[in-house]
């Protein structure tokens, strides 16, 4: 039989036990009330396979006080290796009377039955108790695990002790058991290096279970010396955001938990570089309540556009949106501006860059014969043409060599129409593109026709999809809140006006009708988000759209063009997921 190979787990592995049955020690319990079992195991020296146990001690305290002692001798099936025997003085023929671990296991699951369980080195003897419990058919109760030399790595410098050995421990503590490498004595020995380092976990402000487990873990410096900022904070939906000493704004976050969701930057599982440098410029916290993720989430892009915190990544240039626009002239080109005007009517767009909106035109100019050219052509004189017009890329309204209707038809309606109706026109003759490259062999071509399909559609459905929302003048909606009750919200022409929660019990028309009255008045504007930002309202469409919302009223229908872009959202994810492919595509791209 092979053995499997071991590799010992960390304490991060270790688990943690978050979905333990009443009657076991929570976070929130305090250590000096909180039962421990410490234990300590003796093996053959090999791999936790189920067996190999040679001896079980453990000891239940609380609060000081020894409760009870559980200690056996194992018999592991095989033999002893000489070594172990001079290291712990176990001989073969002590062993043979002994149960096998299999008539061991139920009294120790019994023994650790609503308890911590706490070893030193604790990965170890850990892994052996979970390999015989699989082994043997008996359910792991994944209690929660506190590690002493994890905690002695933390609690203690070099220079109070030279390594977190037991030994070295217990002669730093003075113990009254010293460990000699028997189950009990060892036992014994951790009981009381577990009491001294407690005993100094007050120092560094940790006086509950969960407290102590996160502190054994590899937390930083600054993580340890600022966790005081997750105190006080509220459990409920919300932002929070970290502030420095002079009240700047560091980070904006936001959850369905603000306390809990704070708590864990303090933990060994936030591994963040720049979250770490956040945390020591930080100094303090603030929570802000909201009545439901939804408007948690809007508040955070709010708060984030509005301060631009140094450590969120997407802070960073938000405003920085810019348009794909026809120009208003006899021959309109395309023209990337970075604000809407009133005048405006035939627009794409928000872009979050200049060269998705380059992208987006370049589309454009492969399906229809838009010109290219900057300058303001005028209908009475010629001007030069230039080297598109040579190769027959552009009909050369410089030169009149079409006319003002007949490039309308042939070129700004499609577009325009693409823009707030029907792009049909545009895929057909990029799709036709694409097919004729590739029959040619032109694969990275076509690869590159394909991605600009993918930017004209992506940004044609994503535009016309937002105009649905935000041409309503107001709009209610109702969704069921996992307490039973109603999260509510009152949007205002893509903009979150109001938003309440009606309790369980409390009939949700008058919380509708109490947020209406002081919601956000919302004036109109231009474009396809006039009154805030596409981020949010595209948070708003997704919680709209969710199966388990309800819409409650609304000033006007909710409704995109019956051949819109939308109809082609299968097209577009077959060329995303083609464009997302690292090898060229020799594969036709069809509706």
């Amino acid at each position: 039989m092979v053995q499997p190979k071991y590799v010992q787990g960390t304490l991060d592995g270790l688990p943690a036990g978050e979905s333990l049955p009443d009657g076991w020690p929570t976070d929130a319990l305090a250590l000096s009330q909180t039962t421990f079992v410490v234990l300590d195991l003796e093996t053959t020296g090999g791999a936790p396979d189920g067996g190999g146990i040679t001896e079980v001690g453990a000891v239940k305290v609380r609060g000081g006080e020894e409760l009870g002692v559980l200690a056996t001798l194992v018999n592991p099936g095989e033999p002893i290796p000489p070594f172990i025997t001079v290291l712990t003085g176990i001989t073969q023929a002590m062993l043979l009377p002994a149960p096998p671990i299999e008539q061991v296991l139920p009294s120790v699951l019994e023994f650790l039955h609503g308890a911590v369980l706490v070893a030193h080195n604790a990965p170890y003897d850990v892994g052996f108790l979970k390999a015989a419990c699989a082994r043997h058919g008996y359910t792991w109760p994944n209690p929660r695990v506190l590690d002493t030399a994890a905690l002695a790595r933390r609690v203690l410098t070099r220079d109070e002790v030279p390594n977190r050995k037991l030994g070295t421990l217990a002669a730093y503590f003075r113990t009254p058991h010293q460990p000699s490498h028997r189950a009990l004595d060892d036992a014994k020995a951790t009981v009381d290096v577990l009491h001294g380092l407690i005993a100094r976990l007050g120092g560094h402000r940790v006086e509950t279970l969960g407290d102590a487990i996160e502190f054994a873990r590899a937390v930083t410096p600054t993580q340890r010396r600022k966790r005081h900022l997750a105190e006080g904070l509220p459990r409920v939906p919300g932002v929070y955001i970290f502030r420095a000493a002079d009240d700047r704004p560091l980070y904006v976050g936001t959850s369905g938990d603000i306390a809990t969701r704070v708590r864990s930057y303090f933990t060994a599982s936030e591994k963040r570089a720049r979250i770490s440098e956040m945390l020591a410029a930080a100094e303090r916290v603030e929570a802000v309540e909201c009545a439901h993720t939804l408007e948690a989430e809007v508040r955070e892009l709010r708060l984030i556009g509005a301060h631009a915190p140094p450590y969120n990544r997407r802070s960073k240039f938000p405003e920085r949106v810019v348009w794909l626009k026809l120009t208003s002239e006899p021959y309109p080109r395309l023209s990337v501006v970075r604000a809407l005007g009133p005048d405006d009517e035939a627009y794409l767009g928000p872009f979050s860059s200049r060269r998705a909106a380059e992208l987006a035109a370049a589309g454009m100019h492969d399906a229809v014969p838009l010109r290219q050219c900057t300058p303001r052509l005028s209908v009475r004189t010629t001007s030069l043409a230039c080297a598109l017009a040579e190769l027959g890329r552009c009909p050369a309204p410089c030169e009149h060599r079409i006319s003002v209707s007949e490039y309308e038809r042939q070129a700004v309606t499609p577009v325009r129409t693409a823009m707030v109706d029907d792009p049909q026109v545009l895929v057909d003759a990029l799709l036709a593109r694409i097919e004729a490259l590739a029959g040619a062999e032109r694969y990275e071509e076509a690869g590159v026709v394909r991605g600009r399909l993918v930017a004209v559609l992506r940004a044609t459905v994503r535009m016309q999809r937002l105009m649905g929302l935000t041409r309503i003048e107001e709009l209610a909606a109702a969704r069921r809140a996992a307490d039973g009750g109603w999260e509510i919200a009152v949007i205002r022409r893509g903009r979150l006006a109001g938003a309440g929660t009606a309790p369980p019990g409390v009939p949700p028309r008058p919380v509708l009708d109490l947020v209406r009255a002081t919601a956000e008045t919302v004036l109109p504007g231009h474009g396809p988000v006039p009154s805030a930002s596409a981020e949010e309202s595209e948070r708003i469409l997704s919680w709209l759209e969710r199966p388990d919302t309800r819409l409650v009223e609304t000033s006007d229908g909710w409704a995109s063009p019956a051949r819109g872009a939308a109809r082609f959202r299968d097209l577009l994810e077959r060329a995303e997921a083609a464009a997302s492919r690292t090898t060229p595509d020799r594969t036709h791209i069809s509706k």
